[in-house]
């Protein structure tokens, strides 16, 4: 069974291609190219950037019961208070929208969260609130 001339020249390159690889693995070694393990660290300074001297173990004073390791409780802002109109309102079925006078979002609002003589086109300010499928006016008071 002979071989083709095609295949033994296809074996004869895979051949030299692995001679070649070994042969530039062997010279990497050789010259060091990875360095050394203390050329590899880096060191992150107090500002978090990341520098290449070890920190000065002499500025660490930090008491244990200063490190939070929580997030940070939200102050008490004072609420925006938004107007729109109301867009839409169902009393049967208790839901309505309001359009937001600037930027033209519709928000969803429920019977409960707004006055009983509320009705399409009355002028309104309210407040958002997450609700489970999106953001909720709450505390909806028509405007004279």
């Amino acid at each position: 069974m002979a071989i083709s001339s095609n295949k033994r020249e296809l074996q004869k390159k895979k051949v030299e291609k692995r001679q070649e690889k070994q042969k530039r693995k062997e010279v990497r070694k050789a010259n060091g190219s990875g360095g050394s393990f203390e050329d590899m660290i880096a060191y992150v300074d107090e500002n978090g950037v990341i520098v290449s001297t070890p920190p000065d173990p002499v500025k660490k004073n930090y008491e244990i019961e200063d490190i939070a390791i929580s997030t940070p409780k939200r102050e008490d802002a004072e609420e925006t208070v938004m107007e729109g109109s109301v867009e839409y309102f169902n009393p049967d079925k208790g839901y309505g929208f309001i359009k937001h006078s600037v930027t033209m979002y519709k928000y969803f609002f429920h019977i409960s969260n707004v006055p009983d003589t509320i009705k399409e086109g009355n002028k309104v300010t309210f407040e958002l609130e997450r609700g489970p499928k999106g953001m909720n006016a709450v505390k909806v008071t028509i405007v004279k």
